[in-house]
């Protein structure tokens, strides 16, 4: 069955640094987008960065290009969100998806297998 493992959440201060990994198994990637995803209390689910597995085609959400960057370890099935300068607005809990939707990667919607989340809390 197919699987998601968000880890690497936790409690960083305002301009700190995390890297999320989210370990896929039970099937082959190849073919589909892998993208991260955030939820903050009291708002909707924000596209934050995705990656092709194939071919490795990056995109970003405009409030963290240059400060984050996804990228994906074929021998590990495993895609990581290194996260710097972090702001206090960026807590939530982070989500991996995975997805074949090529055209969807900023929607919940084009994704078909998620993870259950990882904690990312930016203090002041």
């Amino acid at each position: 069955q197919v699987q998601l493992v968000e880890s690497g959440g936790g409690l960083v201060q305002a301009g700190g640094s995390l890297r999320l990994s989210c370990a896929a198994s039970g099937r082959t990637f190849s073919g589909y987008t892998m993208g991260w995803f955030r939820l903050a209390p009291g708002k909707e689910r924000e596209f934050v960065s995705a990656i092709r597995w194939s071919g490795g085609r990056t995109y970003y959400a405009d409030s963290v290009k240059g400060r984050f960057t996804i990228s994906r370890d074929n021998a590990k099935n495993t895609v990581y969100l290194q996260m710097n300068r972090l702001k206090t607005e960026e807590t939530a809990v982070y989500y991996c998806a995975a997805g074949v939707y090529s055209g969807s990667y900023v929607y919940p919607r084009g994704y078909d297998y998620w993870g259950h989340g990882t904690q990312v809390t930016v203090s002041s």
